[in-house]
């Protein structure tokens, strides 16, 4: 279960126990949706149903906001909207106008929605109370700030700031690749991407590709920056690295995957578990000290 994105904040105030945050997240469960509910959230098991809310490895803890969402495609309203819309002008003789047409779609949503489909899915994080991390393997930033806000309504109290480094992922990057100098332990691999600060932000992107070439060098020197870079830390886990800080396509290598075969015999899920946060405590720190530590006082703070 290794997270494929990590969007990271540092836990500027968490006074949970596991049992305590168990207790909070379980009055905000998810709920099935209603009839007339579009989606709804709250906090389900991460492992399976029916264990608990907070998944615990020693001191590592992992949570999950669940999300219902009803599936009914504005085609199918469309569809609906018009033949309603040709009832009402074959029976009373005229076109319904603009308001009336609107009206006559929020009524077809309204006898639709109970009927849709509802379809689940869950956002997992991370939650470290030692080394105050809170990591939400989430592909965009809007879901992360779902299970953010949820968390801080779940949780009184809680306070987090995205994570910023003294020097930005993009000035790094580009010296990395300027100076062919990779920051040990972290290697760079063979896909980046590099735009330019022009309005038109023309953008090249490079796929398995030689990134000590000089047509690599000619871009930077041409100044486009460097804003996505695939690399490896340790020889152990590869990811691609963001201009905003995001790591995806996280990946363990093959000396963890050797790791895991080892512990076949025991849960496959807590192990994956165990594995996943031993190595992420030590790439997240070693990341931020590659880009030159943490920007403490600009970060953005969020608290409940």
């Amino acid at each position: 279960m290794w997270f494929k994105n990590l969007f990271i904040f540092r836990l500027t105030k968490w006074e949970e126990t596991p049992e305590s945050l168990e207790d909070k997240l379980a009055k905000q469960a998810l709920q099935a949706c209603g009839g007339m509910d579009l989606q709804t959230r709250g906090w389900v098991a991460p492992k399976a149903e029916g264990e608990p809310f907070v998944h615990r490895s020693g001191q590592q803890l992992l949570i999950s906001l669940g999300l219902e969402k009803k599936l009914l495609p504005s085609t199918v309203i469309n569809q609906f909207t018009k033949a309603r819309a040709a009832e009402i002008e074959e029976r009373e003789g005229y076109k319904p106008g603009r308001k009336q047409m609107k009206e006559i779609k929020e009524a077809v949503t309204d006898e639709l929605l109970p009927r849709a489909f509802a379809i689940r899915s869950r956002i997992n994080a991370w939650i470290d109370p030692q080394g105050k991390w809170l990591v939400i393997d989430a592909a965009s930033p809007a879901k992360a700030d779902e299970l953010v806000g949820m968390l801080m309504k779940s949780v009184e109290g809680v306070a987090m700031a995205l994570v910023k480094t003294k020097i930005s992922p993009t000035v790094a990057m580009t010296a990395w690749l300027a100076e062919n100098d990779n920051p040990p332990p972290f290697t760079v691999d063979q896909d980046c991407e590099l735009k330019s600060r022009g309005e038109q932000a023309a953008t090249v992107r490079y796929v398995k590709h030689s990134l000590e070439s000089e047509e690599i060098a000619k871009h930077i020197k041409g100044g486009k920056d460097v804003t996505k870079l695939a690399m490896t830390w340790a020889d152990k886990v590869s990811f691609v690295l963001h201009e905003n800080l995001q790591v995806k396509r996280v990946a363990p290598l093959d000396v963890i995957k050797e790791q895991a075969a080892l512990s076949a015999d025991d849960d496959a899920f807590d192990s994956d578990f165990a594995l996943m946060t031993g190595e992420l405590r030590k790439l997240i720190p070693g990341l931020i000290d590659v880009l030159g530590g943490e920007l403490t006082g600009a970060n953005s703070q969020l608290a409940a």
